[in-house]
């Protein structure tokens, strides 16, 4: 269907620009950096988790790739796993952000937090199969059958066909266990930056990049950087 929307007013087009906040619930003071973006990242996490806003997903970033020509592209998926050796994310490896990080092995995540951010950037790499087995055995059975319904994730279907779909597939795994599929899988993105961004009032944020200074990423160096 084709409809000329130019003229449309839309309701909120004005309203916008007047929508601020004035950050006042903390501060990041040099003093108050962690050593390891590692661990700085793990105690963000955890007081986003016990503030327990209701309808939030602390897991939750936005995951940003670029294709082989050059068009950037982004979404929200969650994050399932990490420790020293990176971020891990799970997903359709026939999707559009699977044939970007394939094309264009770099990826950038951002979490957005209360009055808070941080953004990691890095290359990415699969997973083994094993760690794509542990972590798809834990997931719920509708989640299993919905990896195997998507085998075609981001092409065009109708929603009459991905119910067929399910229907199908909760058939064919009928007092079975759930495979996993070998299109689905994790994705691992190992850290190059980091950026701890914490909201200030008169918008003079508070933000600190970690760089490593050697190979391991054992070590690693902080530097203010302008809001």
């Amino acid at each position: 269907m084709t409809t000329n929307i130019n003229n449309e007013e839309l309701k909120n087009e004005d309203i916008v620009a007047g929508m601020r906040k004035d950050y006042r619930m903390g501060e990041l003071k040099e003093e108050g950096l962690l050593e390891s973006p590692f661990k700085m990242f793990d105690m963000w996490l955890t007081n986003e988790i016990e503030l327990k806003n209701e309808g939030t997903e602390p897991n939750a970033f936005t995951l940003a790739t670029c294709s082989i020509d050059r068009r950037p592209s982004a979404r929200v998926v969650l994050l399932k796993h990490f420790d020293h050796q990176g971020f891990v994310f799970f997903t359709n490896y026939n999707s559009r952000k699977s044939k970007e990080l394939t094309e264009n092995p770099f990826a950038s995540m951002s979490f957005l937090w209360t009055q808070k951010q941080v953004r990691i950037e890095g290359s990415v790499e699969k997973v083994d199969r094993l760690e794509s087995e542990k972590y798809f055995k834990s997931r719920p059975r509708g989640s299993q059958i919905g990896a195997w319904v998507s085998e075609f994730q981001s092409s065009e279907v109708t929603k009459q066909y991905l119910e067929d779909r399910t229907i199908e597939m909760e058939k064919k795994f009928e007092g079975q266990e759930i495979p996993l599929p070998p299109f689905w899988g994790g994705w691992r993105l190992k850290p190059n930056a980091f950026e701890f961004w914490q909201g200030k009032s008169g918008r003079i944020h508070d933000s600190f990049k970690y760089l490593p200074i050697d190979s391991n990423n054992d070590r690693w160096v902080t530097k203010r950087l302008s809001p």
